[in-house]
C-alpha cells in the first residue's frame, strides 16, 4: 500500500470528462491505497486570481460532486489545500532552493502559454466565421491540399495553423507576429481580419493572468503540496510527469542539502478516456460545451440532440461513419451493450439508423449513468454541513501530519523555533 496524494483546483461543478479522467481513477485507488484527495483552492488563483467570487461556492459544488460520486471519507482522507497552512511554508522554503531556470524550462508552462494564444486565435478566426478552406495553405501542406476535397480541408488548415502558430510561437526573440500575419494573409484571410487578431494577441489581455510569479512557482507549491506528505505516488496524465519529475528535482536537491527527509514520489499513470464537448472541442466551461455530473434528464437529452455528428453525413439516407463521429464516441464508454454498440455501428453505416435515434439511445444511457449521481447530490445538499464536516475533520487531521513533518524539515534547515 503506498500513500497517495492527488488534488481537483475548484473551478466549479464537474462534467463527465472530469468523473472519467480523475474520479475514476480515484475511486479504485481509494480501496488499494492511503489516499489524500485536496481541493487545491489555493492553486485556482493562480490564473483566477481576479474571480474569487465564486471560489467558495465552487468548492461546495466540487465536495458535493466527489462525495456524489462515491469518495468516501471512510476510505482517503478528504482535505482543502488552504485549511493547512504548512502547504504555504513548505513551499516558500522550497522556493529558497529551487533554481529560476528548472521553473522556465517546465515545459508544462510554455505549453500553457502556447495554448492560451492559439486557442483564442483559432477561437477568433472562426467566430469571424473565416471559411478555413477557402485557399490553399503554402509550402508542405500544397500537394496535401491537391488532393484533399470538401471537408478535410479543414483539417489540413487545423493542422498548418497549429504547425505555423508553433514555428511562431517558439522564436527566439519571442512570437514572430509578423512571420504569424503573413502565414495567415497566405491562406486567403481577410488582411483586416488578420491584423485584428495579431493586435488583440500583441497587446491585448491574452496570457497577462499567468505572467505572475504565483503561476510560474506553481509546481514548487504542487510539490509541497505532495511531499509535506511524504507520498510515494501521485496519480497523473501522460501530459503532467515534468511536474512530478521537478517534485522528485527539488526533494534530491532538499535531501542533498540538509538531510533525507522526503522520498521521491512515483508517477502512476492513469490512462483516462478522451472525452471530446458536444461541439468536438475539449470538454470545457469556458467553451460551455459541457455535460455536467449534475445535469438534470432534461438538461442531457438537449446536449445529447446538440451534439455533432459524421461531418460528412449530411442526408438522413447518407451512410455515416462512426469513427469520426462525436456521439459514437460516447456510445463506446456508456452504452455498455456490446451487442447494441455493435448494432449502431453498422446500422449508421448503412444508413439504417439516424443520427437523431442515434442521440436518443446515448441519451437514455448518459441518463442511466448519472442518475444515482443525481439522486446523491439531491440527498448531500439538503444536508451540506454534515457531509463538509468529513472535510474538516479531514482538514484538521492533515494538518496535524503536515506540522509534524514540518518539524523535521525546520529542524534539518536549522531554522529557528518558539
Amino acid at each position: 500500500m503506498k500513500k497517495i496524494v492527488s488534488g481537483m483546483r475548484p473551478t466549479g461543478k464537474l462534467h463527465l470528462g472530469h468523473y472519467l479522467g480523475v474520479i475514476k481513477n480515484w475511486l479504485k485507488l481509494q480501496d488499494e491505497h492511503d489516499c489524500y484527495f485536496f481541493v487545491a483552492d489555493w492553486h485556482a488563483l493562480t490564473n483566477k486570481y481576479k474571480n474569487t467570487e465564486d471560489l467558495k461556492e465552487n468548492i461546495k459544488q466540487m465536495i458535493i460532486d466527489w462525495l456524489a460520486c462515491g469518495i468516501d471519507p471512510k476510505k482517503a482522507t478528504l482535505f482543502v489545500q488552504s485549511g493547512v497552512k504548512q502547504h504555504s511554508e513548505l513551499a516558500l522554503l522550497f522556493s529558497m532552493i529551487t533554481p529560476k531556470s528548472w521553473l522556465e524550462l517546465n515545459p508544462s508552462y510554455k505549453d500553457l502559454k502556447f495554448n492560451l494564444f492559439y486557442q483564442y486565435l483559432r477561437d477568433f478566426l472562426l467566430g469571424k466565421q473565416v471559411k478555413i478552406n477557402q485557399a490553399p495553405p503554402p509550402e508542405s501542406f500544397d500537394e496535401a491540399l491537391e488532393k484533399a476535397t470538401g471537408k478535410q480541408k479543414n483539417k489540413i488548415f487545423e493542422e498548418y495553423l497549429r504547425e505555423a502558430f508553433h514555428r511562431a510561437f517558439y522564436n527566439q526573440k519571442g512570437i514572430n507576429f509578423e512571420y504569424l500575419k503573413e502565414v495567415l494573409i497566405k491562406f486567403g484571410i481577410n488582411k483586416k481580419i488578420v491584423e485584428e487578431a495579431i493586435d488583440n494577441l500583441e497587446k491585448g489581455d491574452v496570457g497577462k493572468d499567468i505572467d505572475t510569479l504565483g503561476f510560474l512557482a506553481y509546481p514548487v507549491l504542487q510539490a509541497a503540496d505532495i511531499l509535506i506528505y511524504k507520498a510515494e505516488g501521485v496519480p497523473v496524465g501522460e501530459d503532467q510527469l515534468p511536474h512530478i519529475e521537478l517534485t522528485r528535482e527539488i526533494a534530491r536537491r532538499f535531501n542533498n542539502l540538509y538531510d533525507e527527509i522526503f522520498p521521491e514520489p512515483e508517477a502512476i499513470l492513469t490512462e483516462a478516456a478522451k472525452l471530446p464537448g458536444i461541439d468536438g472541442r475539449k470538454m470545457s466551461k469556458s467553451y460551455n460545451n459541457a455535460i455536467y455530473l449534475s445535469d438534470s434528464e432534461e438538461e442531457v437529452n438537449k446536449k445529447t440532440m446538440q451534439m455533432k455528428t459524421d461531418p460528412q453525413r449530411i442526408r438522413r439516407t447518407d451512410p455515416g461513419n462512426p469513427d469520426v463521429c462525436i456521439v459514437y464516441d460516447y456510445h463506446k464508454i456508456f452504452t455498455k451493450d456490446e451487442n447494441l454498440l455493435k448494432d449502431i455501428d453498422q446500422k449508421c453505416r448503412t444508413a439504417e439508423i439516424g443520427c437523431t435515434d442515434c442521440k436518443k439511445i446515448l441519451a437514455e444511457n448518459l441518463n442511466k449513468f448519472l442518475e444515482p449521481i443525481r439522486d446523491k447530490r439531491k440527498e448531500i445538499e439538503k444536508d451540506y454541513e454534515k457531509y463538509e464536516k468529513f472535510f474538516i475533520e479531514g482538514t484538521l487531521r492533515c494538518r496535524e501530519i503536515a506540522e509534524s513533518n514540518m518539524k523535521e524539515v525546520r529542524k534539518a534547515m536549522r531554522l529557528y523555533e518558539i
